[in-house]
């Protein structure tokens, strides 16, 4: 046997590991990856719900007229989220500036004024694009805003 053929019969066992390592973690990583590129679209969704429900609340915020027109809060968020199916919801909740309970009208804070404030709840269901093993076929995001109606 020559010198040559004792080195690559030494190390011949170790010639395709590499090779083998490379198959074995490429599909791990390849999940990873995916399941990272899923995450974030769920966030980026999470993100501009919440906006949604920050641009209803702000609409709503303008008067005391505004805070009851629920569509108006719904277009304003939807078209805050263009992207999304968005659904929204509002409500509106009434005190004395005195801290007594009120039911919105005047007369209830005989020493004091109606303080109004408007709660706008967003919600939207994204889908997953690649069906992965261990995640979820849909996300449900939600996303709230709370503010003080101007008088």
């Amino acid at each position: 046997m020559t010198k040559r053929e004792k080195r690559f019969l030494s190390s011949g066992g170790e010639r395709g590991q590499s090779l083998v390592e490379t198959a074995l973690v490429f599909p791990v990583l390849i999940t990873m990856l995916v399941g990272a590129v899923e995450m974030a679209r769920v966030a980026r969704a999470s993100i501009a719900v919440a906006n949604a429900a920050k641009a209803g609340a702000q609409y709503g915020g303008e008067s005391g007229f505004t805070a009851q027109d629920s569509t108006g809060i719904a277009t304003a968020a939807s078209n805050e989220a263009s992207t999304l199916s968005v659904t929204t919801s509002s409500s509106v909740a009434c005190s004395c500036s005195d801290g007594s309970a009120s039911t919105c009208l005047n007369s209830d804070c005989s020493n004091s004024h109606i303080e109004e404030t408007l709660t706008v709840n967003t919600q939207s269901t994204v889908n997953a694009s690649i069906r992965l093993p261990g995640l979820p076929t849909s996300f449900t995001v939600k996303g709230q805003s709370i503010q003080r109606v101007v008088q």
